[in-house]
């Protein structure tokens, strides 16, 4: 139920963004999502592939940091209150949401949010208990 997700330190200076996503590209690695942190002297680019063992390695081998990290991808209504309902069970299940980030298919269809959740497991449990639809690691890469 967990999906592996690509955290990429990157220099904050113009061209490095470029670099990592045409190391992917090279390597024919797809991305289905991704989120960009910035500091001052540094980004934070997180990434869900298709593929993030050969992601992981072929940034590396271009002297990329990268961290692999799990995260939970949860469907979400693509509704209005969709995603105020989701973030109301985990919060009334005393949850930790570190970050999230979302992306959808096709409006009106369900959406995935992406979660680094403190303690996933037990997330999971929750979740699922109330019918709330994860997706495994091999169908987002699949997306």
């Amino acid at each position: 139920m967990k999906v592996s997700q690509l955290s990429v330190f990157i220099e904050n200076k113009s061209g490095r963004l470029a670099d990592v996503t045409r190391v992917l590209s090279d390597n024919a690695i797809n991305i289905r999502a991704l989120s960009v942190a910035d500091k001052v002297d540094y980004g934070l680019l997180r990434l869900i592939v298709d593929d993030p063992e050969k992601a992981k390695a072929a940034l590396n081998e271009e002297g990329f940091t990268v961290a692999v990290t799990n995260v939970l991808a949860i469907e979400v209504p693509d509704i209005p209150g969709g995603l105020a309902g989701i973030i109301a069970i985990l919060a009334d299940a005393g949850a930790n949401i570190e970050y999230m980030y979302a992306f959808v298919g096709t409006s009106g269809q369900n959406a995935i949010v992406i979660f680094r959740i403190e303690n996933a497991d037990d997330a999971i449990e929750i979740l699922q208990s109330r019918g709330i639809r994860i997706l495994s690691g091999a169908e987002v890469y699949a997306l």
